[in-house]
């Protein structure tokens, strides 16, 4: 005896952002999900990865919110961003205060704030930073940054690649005055 559901059979095609976001949220309502350390995303399939962060990591991004704090608007640890290619959570981002207004209450965010930024752990591949850089500037961020704790070193990108200098004015000296390891 067979039964017939509405529910999708099997993933003929990469979800859309839409479909991306809605799977998100239902992941964030899910009680069963509430202590999972990390951060989840989703990849253009709706597989879930998980990335567990270090200490150092977060103190890393805590380092960044201060330093974006001369810049008004709101630092943002870890929100997911519904982008063309995956839903992508950023250790840390930027929003103006219209930005805040506009989506600050999306549960994933519909478009990227102005500044993504990823700090890299020994689990990251170049692909995959280049893939998060790529889909947070194709959402709407003006830039993504790319922090390298071991080398002590950031990169930044914008639209046309590769930046000599970001166009916000963040003084990252100190960033890695304590020695910080992923």
């Amino acid at each position: 005896m067979s039964t017939v559901t509405t529910a999708q059979e099997i993933i003929e095609a990469p979800l859309s952002a839409e479909e991306l976001a809605m799977r998100y949220r239902d992941l964030c309502e899910d009680p069963r999900l509430v202590n999972v350390p990390g951060k989840i995303e989703l990849d253009v399939w709706g597989r879930l990865v998980m990335t567990p962060a270090s200490t150092c990591h977060g103190r890393l991004q805590g380092r960044i919110c201060q330093k974006l704090a001369v810049l008004g608007g709101e630092a943002l640890i870890e929100p997911g961003i519904a982008t063309p290619t995956g839903l992508f959570v950023p250790d840390v981002a930027w929003a103006n205060a219209a930005f805040i207004a506009a989506h600050g209450g999306e549960t994933p965010l519909t478009r990227a704030p102005e500044l993504c930024i990823e700090v890299v752990s020994p689990s990251s591949s170049v692909k995959e930073l280049r893939d998060k850089t790529a889909a947070y500037l194709a959402g709407g961020a003006e830039e993504a940054w790319i922090v390298y704790p071991r080398s002590e070193r950031c990169e930044l990108f914008g639209k046309d690649g590769l930046l000599e200098r970001s166009r916000y004015p963040v003084d990252l000296a100190g960033l890695f005055d304590t020695p910080v390891q992923p």
